[in-house]
């Protein structure tokens, strides 16, 4: 039985996915900041499946992943998959998100990656393979207005990804990006409003055109043509089930906004440029 380690189950992407790969005979380590809120959902995932198995863990925290990833390394020996799932959003106008909103965002989307990755790699390493899947957005790709800090924080998971891929090819472990576009998920109960609201007030004009934007993404949520998130889960054990060396490094879900045309257009001109270092070695994972 293949064993995944899935953040952020909580709620949208990351608990339909801990029973999706339970359903398809993984165990699960579905992992949660521990609150009072999550309490009923922990018993919920765990009466659900056998194979699923809850564990704290706030990707925010070192402390929290160092502990949650040995706890489970102990217990299951190794992981065949991490998905990197937890996140949080802003949306708003850029002047007005302060220095302290911004570094929030980018410890949870960007930092908790890293942190998580940086826990299990070694494992994977010695195994000689693995996978990581980090979740990113088409607005990691194809930037919008009022998305500012969150498309940066998307953003600097693209580049790590990719880059951390290209290092990782001779050791056989992979990390490739999964860029969901809007879903009716329950992110966007994650919003923060703006901390400086001087800015807000002088910008009463943009302030409208933002609260359009919300209005059409509202209706764009409750028609009947909006994509389900259940695709998410879906491209993620699509992945998993992948051979080794097999994967693509980027994989759209969804409403692209263009995130598609992004990737076609420049993931040749990002691979043909290790043609410069003299390193096209690195495109090729390492079957072990």
């Amino acid at each position: 039985m293949k064993k995944v380690i899935i953040t952020g189950s909580s709620s949208g992407f990351g608990l339909l996915s801990a029973k999706h790969f339970a359903d398809n005979n993984y165990t699960v380590y579905a992992t949660m900041r521990t609150t009072q809120k999550n309490e009923p959902i922990k018993k919920k995932l765990e009466d659900y499946s056998s194979n699923i198995k809850v564990i704290n863990m706030d990707v925010s925290i070192d402390a929290s992943v160092s502990k949650a990833i040995d706890t489970i390394l102990d217990e299951a020996g190794d992981i065949d998959v991490l998905i990197n799932n937890a996140g949080i959003m802003h949306m708003g106008l850029a002047e007005a998100f302060s220095i302290e909103q911004a570094n929030d965002l980018m410890n949870v989307n960007y930092y908790g990656i890293i942190r998580t990755t940086q826990a299990i790699l070694p494992s994977m390493r010695r195994a000689g393979k693995g996978l990581i899947i980090n979740t990113t957005s088409a607005y990691g790709r194809v930037f919008a207005p009022f998305a500012a800090t969150y498309g940066a924080s998307k953003a600097a998971v693209e580049a790590y990804t990719q880059s951390l891929k290209y290092e990782l090819a001779p050791t056989g472990v992979e990390t490739v990006l999964v860029e969901p576009g809007p879903f009716a998920t329950n992110l966007a109960h994650s919003f923060s409003p703006e901390a400086r609201t001087e800015i807000v007030a002088e910008n009463s004009e943009l302030q409208s055109i933002f609260n359009g934007m919300v209005e059409g993404f509202s209706t764009l949520m409750q028609s009947e043509d909006i994509p389900q998130p259940s695709l998410v889960s879906e491209a993620y054990l699509k992945l998993a089930e992948m051979p080794q060396g097999s994967r693509p490094t980027r994989t759209t879900v969804g409403l692209p906004f263009g995130a598609d045309k992004v990737n076609e257009l420049t993931q040749p001109i990002q691979d043909g440029s290790l043609q410069a270092y003299k390193m096209e070695y690195l495109l090729e994972t390492k079957i072990k």
